[in-house]
């Protein structure tokens, strides 16, 4: 069974992924304004990654004999100046996100919950990868700079993400 800390972080960690999914898709909305559908698509999938993930900590919760505890939602920002902030504001979130992670994964460890730790080690690698795009997309936006033409040329190359859920249900 959990202990009460690691069901308190964990649960926390569920609200904070349904936060991350408003939050895309407050920015996908956005995006969707400004006519960059491709830039909705890629913040939609990632909308749905986030649900995925929640759902899964939630189910892990379940796993190990506890119960969770949720908070409301905060409301996610609904304007945004641009593309660029946008992303900007992506890797940010994911950042903190990492933060947060991380400091489940060290909870877990100070517990000697090596199942806990092994399963957050999943997420710790996943925010790797969640940093590593948002920053290769925000490294190209300030290649391409005012240029429409290449804008509409990575809006293009983001609306080819498709959304595949880590944890299909069995």
């Amino acid at each position: 069974m959990l202990s009460k800390n690691l069901t308190t972080a964990l649960s926390d960690q569920v609200n904070a992924e349904y936060y991350s999914a408003y939050l895309y898709l407050s920015m996908s909305a956005a995006a969707d304004g400004m006519g960059l559908k491709g830039a909705a698509n890629w913040l939609f999938a990632q909308a749905q990654e986030e649900m995925s993930h929640g759902t899964n900590i939630y189910q892990y919760i379940l796993e190990r004999g506890a119960t969770p505890d949720f908070e409301a939602i905060e409301k996610p920002p609904t304007s945004f100046a641009d593309i660029n902030e946008i992303f900007k504001m992506t890797l940010e979130h994911e950042q903190k996100v990492t933060s947060r992670i991380n400091a489940i994964a060290t909870l877990a460890m100070q517990e000697s919950d090596h199942a806990c730790y092994q399963f957050m080690m999943w997420y710790v690698n996943e925010q790797v990868e969640e940093e590593a795009s948002a920053t290769e997309i925000l490294d190209k936006l300030k290649f391409i700079g005012d240029n429409d033409a290449m804008l509409l040329a990575l809006d293009n190359e983001l609306a080819t993400r498709v959304f595949v859920d880590p944890f299909p249900a069995e």
